[in-house]
């Protein structure tokens, strides 16, 4: 068979279609927490609409939920979980430092 003339086969593998991460009965709000949890990153970060795999309108709401419950102190605006300790191995010396000749 020629390679200009060869067909190309779709493959049999099935694929699991994944559920909509928004149900018809969730309300998206600023006080629903455990949802809006969903849609933001470890940083704090707002998730794209290709991660979260919304639609344009879901998408809109969920981020004027995150901003509304990020002003009324109901989410930080970064989550940074690192704490930097300051150990024994970080001291700085203050002393002058004297030059040889």
């Amino acid at each position: 068979m020629d390679k200009s003339k060869r067909l190309y086969f779709k493959s049999k593998r099935s694929f699991r279609r994944r559920l909509p991460p928004i149900g018809s009965g969730d309300r998206i709000d600023y006080r629903n927490m455990s949802l809006i949890s969903r849609f933001i990153s470890e940083q704090g970060k707002i998730l794209s609409r290709r991660v979260n795999r919304l639609n344009l309108k879901q998408q809109r709401l969920i981020t004027i939920a995150i901003k509304q419950a990020r002003i009324l102190s109901l989410l930080p605006f970064l989550n940074n979980e690192k704490q930097f300790e300051r150990g024994e191995s970080t001291t700085r010396t203050t002393g002058l430092r004297i030059k040889k000749k």
